[in-house]
């Protein structure tokens, strides 16, 4: 937990994450965004949720004007991107460590552009805060922070029962521009099926950067792999040449005790 994303909690949130945490004996309240089916398999688990945990940062963006014929990085755009979506993951992790929390699971991250505001965005990070109930403090990442995970309950059950158990969430994200095509060349492509070898390695280099940092925060994080890997390719407001990749999934580490795991239960399907 940084100082900074502490002092960013502000006194409604202290005062509703000690309405979840007292310490006088008297019972205390939880709020989740678990359905029925995850909370219950986050008890059988031996988690207890302790709270909803939230984290904001509301970022002005910054202007970078890119060459209209060349394919690169917009360092600038990226680097907004991370420090914004890292700057409500910590505030999230503070109300955790708040709440005593070992962990967070259902991790999401969203964004939203202010209209009418030019380069305004808020970012958000939710999820439920769990607690270990017969080894509070156990598990813990190796720094002795909450861990985080965007796994679903059903998810989360499923991966500890075969001895593992989330350590980070991890994300990487590389906004790019995509070289403009020359007019002569798009009128002898006119009418014709033909590969856009521009448009196909600034896709290709875009996405591999996006994976490379996601691994590379799993790797800082001393984790075996990493699970429940999604790539996102958002426009936002750039327009259709400036594309953001994002690659987020749930690092993961083995327990030091295996358990047997859990025999897959059958699901039917109501459609068609």
């Amino acid at each position: 937990m940084t100082a900074e994303a502490t002092s960013a909690l502000p006194p409604t949130a202290l005062a509703r994450l000690a309405e979840s945490n007292r310490t006088d004996g008297s019972p205390s309240l939880f709020t989740s965004d678990l359905s029925v089916n995850e909370f219950v398999l986050v008890k059988e688990c031996g988690f207890a949720p302790l709270g909803l945990v939230v984290g904001s940062s509301v970022y002005h963006i910054g202007i970078q004007v890119a060459r209209w014929n060349q394919s690169q990085e917009l360092t600038v755009l990226t680097t907004a991107m991370y420090e914004a979506r890292e700057l409500a993951m910590a505030r999230m992790e503070a109300e955790a460590e708040t709440l005593g929390a070992d962990g967070v699971v259902g991790v999401r991250l969203n964004m939203r552009f202010y209209a009418g505001a030019a380069g305004m965005a808020e970012f958000m990070a939710v999820g439920t805060a769990v607690r270990s109930i017969a080894h509070p403090g156990a598990y813990r990442t190796p720094a002795g922070k909450p861990f985080t995970s965007d796994l679903t309950g059903q998810d989360f059950f499923t991966l500890s029962r075969a001895g593992y158990l989330p350590l980070a969430f991890v994300l990487g994200t590389c906004v790019y521009h995509v070289a403009h095509q020359g007019a002569m060349q798009a009128m002898r492509q006119a009418g014709r099926n033909v590969e856009l070898p521009n448009f196909t390695q600034a896709v290709y280099d875009a996405r591999e950067l996006a994976m490379a940092r996601m691994q590379a925060e799993a790797e800082r994080a001393q984790a075996e792999g990493i699970v429940g890997v999604n790539l996102v390719e958002n426009t936002h407001v750039w327009g259709e040449h400036a594309v953001e990749f994002l690659a987020v999934g749930t690092a993961v580490r083995p327990l030091p005790t295996k358990v047997p795991m859990a025999a897959p239960s059958l699901v039917l399907g109501m459609q068609r």
